[in-house]
């Protein structure tokens, strides 16, 4: 550019100067014309100064936009945490209004409180628990609104991992784990003592661990006693009797000389051979009475010993014993001759497997276990006496009167040696004592009758103290709560004895968080089960089995028994409490039941139920129909299993499903149903679920003449 050229000024400074100069300008016309002319003509140029009051204004006016910005978000916020905090508002919306007809819609229910621990029941005020000091907890929803279930989405459960299993009738074994042992088999261990002073001149098993067999030599004494023995002997078999001054029959006397050679330590054969050879000798051999391994060695050649002196003690190692302690609840349900599993703590991963020989019928008074003696055959000898083992024993899980071992049907067995098992009688080849057939010891000679028992895997069942508890899915993502009796527990399930019915689906994953949301519900929970209901809807199932027949005092007493049963059921049928007398009949009449030795064993822990729940019907009309269910179920069991005379030909099993919690059972003699639940509020609800009168085919005659 050349510098002749005019400088084009700022268009901004122009437009501030035309508009400072519209601003000031008179009205005039001259001076216009001056300023235009002023304007027109050429700027000389200069260097002209940063204006940087524009980009001050811009960014003041910027930074006072983004703060107002923040200031009124965090306004914002601060006012919803007030609201929040005032409850103004809540997760459902705006509590003004709607919370009003929420109050409507409820009829006014006042919130419940809850100590998180559940030390307390719920409270209607806020605060802290006052066992636990636990800030309580507003009850929450999701309950099923009936008090005893919760309701679990879909999308929750699958969060939470809950999962389900059917609960199954069948039988079920429980396995008894214990430790033990390695010892001598006592009845192949022998001690080899010196039956005569003298000294040892030669050891032929000179270490400990050399193998013998019966009549092995294994040491040599010199002794003068013997040698002056040993000569009497022969003069006994030479001479006619007469010695001094007596006379002595000469076979008399060869018989005493010859017992008293047996008493020295000579053998049968010894004592053959020395007369045969007419000569006596100074030393005797000490033979080993069996075979087996030389244990201990308690002498040198050379030593001199006394009449007693322990020598040598050999055992017989083909057989051991393995020595179990065992609780005395498990003692009792261990028979002999049961097979036994073990593992060696040398040897793991091998398994052994011996009999029961013997049980202590003692207990142990600072241990309180009892004694087990398991007999083990080692014939390669890999069981060491000492080594330590870990036992198992499967037993049936409900105990019963026989057992069926495949091994033992039909068999003979030594009572002292139960490895000794064989198809005909006979003579033990060990102990020589007569084989007894396997029936007497409780084996079956054919496989029983599966268990009839309800079974859940174990996880389904919550425990603490004496609750018992499971959650039962009766509808898709409903759990409702149920007391159950638990029997037997094994590794994997676990026996419901009441409370729950075969068929039924219950958690067996995440079990633990559906109670805690039962607990945030206030509803009944592990923690305190006792409003929660005990028995599974719809009738009680019973297996289709043959009862047994009780003959004279015991089939009278059953029916005593029933009768005072029928007599209760008609007083609170017609609104009264049990009479008295009935009651007690009752309650004396189960424990007699009990005491019987011709009532099955089944039958007798039916019995014992019944008379638990019938102790606690003596009190209001309301607590003994509570009681009454628990006694109908039992003596609905025991049934099953044995009758009277009277109860053989009439009996019906009736059910009514508006008893709360589950429904109830009772029994009938016959005639117009009438419920002991409801009494003349609801006389004739129920149905008969089955007439369980035996067939007329079954029933003895001098049954089906009693009335």
């Amino acid at each position: 550019m050349n510098q002749d050229e005019p400088i084009e000024p700022n268009k901004a400074d122009v437009d501030d100067k035309v508009s400072s100069v519209d601003t000031d300008a008179p009205t005039d016309s001259e001076p216009v014309e001056a300023v235009a002319e002023e304007t027109t003509t050429p700027i000389e140029a200069k260097p002209t100064p940063p204006q940087s009051d524009g980009g001050m204004k811009w960014l003041v006016r910027t930074a006072v936009q983004a703060s107002t910005v923040v200031v009124v978000v965090g306004l914002v916020f601060f006012l919803l945490g007030v609201a929040q905090r005032t409850k103004w508002l809540t997760a459902d919306g705006f509590s003004g209004g709607q919370g009003e007809s929420v109050a409507e819609s409820g009829g006014g229910e006042d919130k419940r409180y809850i100590c998180p621990m559940m030390c307390t029941p719920p409270s209607t005020e806020p605060g802290r628990c006052p066992v636990c000091a636990m800030e309580l907890v507003e009850a929450t929803g999701g309950g099923g609104g009936d008090g005893i279930s919760v309701t679990i989405e879909s999308s929750a459960r699958r969060l939470v991992g809950i999962r389900t299993a059917m609960s199954k009738m069948g039988e079920v074994n429980r396995t008894i784990r214990t430790i033990g042992s390695i010892d001598y088999d006592e009845s192949q261990l022998s001690t080899i003592s010196a039956y005569i002073d003298g000294r040892l001149e030669k050891m032929y098993a000179n270490y400990a661990g050399v193998k013998v067999k019966e009549g092995d030599d294994l040491a040599l004494i010199y002794s003068p006693q013997l040698y002056t023995a040993q000569t009497e002997f022969i003069t006994s078999m030479n001479s006619d009797g007469k010695i001094g001054r007596f006379q002595i029959s000469g076979g008399d006397l060869n018989k005493m000389a010859r017992e008293n050679l047996t008493e020295l330590g000579m053998t049968e054969s010894q004592i053959e051979q020395l007369g045969k050879s007419g000569k006596p000798m100074s030393r005797i051999r000490i033979k080993s009475p069996q075979r087996g391994t030389v244990i201990e060695k308690s002498a040198v050649e050379g030593d001199y010993v006394k009449t007693g002196d322990k020598l040598y003690r050999v055992a017989d190692l083909s057989s051991v014993w393995l020595m179990l302690d065992l609780f005395p609840d498990d003692a009792s349900a261990v028979r002999f001759g049961q097979q036994v599993e073990a593992e060696i703590q040398s040897m793991p991963g091998e398994v052994f497997t011996g009999r029961v020989a013997f049980i202590d019928p003692t207990v142990n008074p600072k241990t309180r276990t009892v004694r087990v003696r398991v007999e083990i055959m080692n014939f390669d000898g890999k069981l060491r006496p000492g080594d330590y083992a870990t036992a198992r024993v499967t037993v049936p899980a409900i105990p019963m009167d026989q057992v069926y071992d495949p091994a033992l049907a039909n068999k003979f067995i030594s009572p002292m040696h139960p490895q000794v098992i064989r198809d005909e009688p006979g003579k033990c080849p060990l102990c020589d004592m007569d084989l007894v057939p396997t029936s007497q010891l409780g084996f079956a000679s054919e496989p029983l009758p599966m268990q009839q028992v309800v079974t859940v895997p174990r996880d389904a069942v919550l425990l603490a103290g004496e609750n018992s508890v499971i959650y039962v899915e009766t509808e898709p993502g409903r759990f409702e709560i149920r007391r159950v009796a638990v029997g037997p527990m094994n590794r994997k399930e676990a026996v419901i004895v009441e409370g729950l019915s075969a068929g039924e689906t219950v958690a067996t994953g995440g079990n633990f968080l559906i109670d805690s949301q039962m607990q945030l519900a206030g509803n009944p929970s592990l923690m305190d089960p006792t409003k929660a209901p005990s028995y599974s809807p719809g009738p009680l199932e019973l297996p289709n089995t043959t009862p047994v027949m009780l003959a004279s005092d015991a089939g009278k007493t059953l029916d005593r028994t029933y009768d005072a049963y029928f007599e209760i059921q008609c007083a609170m049928a017609a609104d009264q409490t049990p009479p008295p007398v009935a009651l007690n009949t009752l309650i004396e009449g189960l424990r007699e039941l009990e005491m019987l030795a011709n009532v099955p064993d089944e039958a007798q822990r039916r019995f014992a139920t019944a008379r638990r729940a019938a102790s606690r019907m003596d009190g209001s009309l309301e607590t003994a129909r509570e009681a009454y269910r628990g006694v109908s179920h039992a003596m609905l069991r025991a049934a099953t299993v044995a009758r009277g005379p009277k109860t053989a030909v009439k009996l019906t099993h009736y059910y009514c499903p508006m008893v709360p919690g589950g429904g109830g059972d009772w029994m009938q003699p016959g005639g117009d149903l009438q419920n002991p639940y409801w009494g003349s509020e609801m006389l004739t609800c129920g149905e008969v679920v089955r007439d369980m009168a035996m067939p007329a085919g079954m029933v003895p005659s001098i049954a089906r003449t009693v009335q």
